[in-house]
């Protein structure tokens, strides 16, 4: 059983980890616990024999305690009853440490740098390194399986390559994702839209939903050069669009590492976070951070003066871009 309930660019990270594990035990039956949501990304997977699908960001609300209770309560049964012989907990939170205690798996494999108390339930405990990518972090646990780790591989789900929303965009396009799940770690939007106005191609801006006031601003400032399709995707029609992209520009944001496994080039805004870390895996990418003293910072209050991003230019991103040579 593999424990990676979220978020999706850590899933992404986690392919890798999964093909390894395939590899190294052929006929072995592998699930995995993931959050609701994001389980339409693993959905179908050739590797993966069941989907845990847990409603983790409900739970956390009080109001849905009762509720909560019964739904915990029924996958510690059914992870009981599953007779796994070994889990591996890839989030290291406490609430995936407990979801490895419900396995009863002998063998409970996570990191000893793990958080929140997790290595707690762990019978054997795999020095990852926070100093490395995670994904690299992650196949030293496949590597202590003795599973094969020599290939960085990303095993999609099966996705349709051409779904409709692609048909309604140009030819070459740049794809731009301009939201990321910490206020700290976004690029200015009016950024965003005056880079996109300089760009020789099209781009094709993407979000959620939820975040689509980001990417009306985005298109509002690229002077008739930006399109939105924000919430019009799900993840694997995303997939779709960012393989047919030239290339992609971003925030630190989970959209980055689909690009990265599609082996599209990236361009990446990075602020306060760790790009070794977490940034795009392998050389074709380029990284644009500034290089500051405070940065890459690990505080968890919020910083009153978000230096490392307001003092990236639109011009620094645009000559990145053009000395790649990938503006048409």
């Amino acid at each position: 059983m593999i424990i990676k309930p979220s978020a999706l660019g850590d899933i992404v990270h986690s392919l890798p980890f999964l093909n390894a594990l395939r590899k190294g035990f052929p006929h072995a039956r592998i699930d995995w616990v993931v959050a609701h949501g994001l389980h339409t990304f693993l959905k179908g997977h050739p590797m993966i024999d069941r989907l845990w699908v847990i409603k983790k960001d409900q739970w956390k609300k009080f109001e849905n305690l009762k509720q909560t209770m019964g739904e915990i309560n029924d996958l510690r049964r059914g992870l009981g009853a599953s007779a796994y012989d070994v889990s591996i907990d890839l989030s290291g939170l406490f609430r995936s440490g407990v979801i490895s205690y419900f396995s009863k798996a002998k063998i409970r494999l996570g990191f000893k740098e793990s958080d929140e108390g997790s290595p707690f339930f762990y019978t054997h405990k795999i020095h990852g390194s926070m100093n490395i990518h995670a994904i690299d972090r992650y196949l030293k646990i496949a590597q202590f399986m003795g599973c094969p780790i020599d290939e960085i591989s990303y095993p999609f789900a099966p996705y349709d390559p051409f779904p409709r929303i692609c048909r309604s965009l140009p030819k070459s396009y740049v794809v731009m994702s301009p939201s990321a799940g910490k206020p700290a770690n976004r690029w200015h939007a009016q950024k965003f839209g005056e880079l996109a106005s300089k760009l020789d191609l099209p781009v094709v801006v993407i979000s959620s939903a939820a975040e689509s006031g980001i990417v009306d601003e985005v298109v509002s400032h690229s002077k008739g050069n930006a399109v939105s399709i924000a919430g019009k995707t799900g993840l694997k029609e995303l997939l779709a669009v960012i393989k047919g992209a030239r290339y992609f520009i971003c925030n630190d944001t989970g959209p980055m590492h689909m690009a990265a496994a599609l082996n599209i080039p990236v361009f990446a805004i990075f602020g306060p976070a760790n790009p070794v870390r977490t940034g795009p895996h392998g050389t074709l990418h380029t990284v644009l951070q500034k290089e500051l003293a405070c940065s890459p910072c690990y505080r968890q209050t919020p910083c009153a003066n978000y230096r490392c991003m307001e003092e990236m230019r639109v011009s620094d991103v645009l000559t990145a871009i053009q000395e790649k040579n990938l503006t048409s």
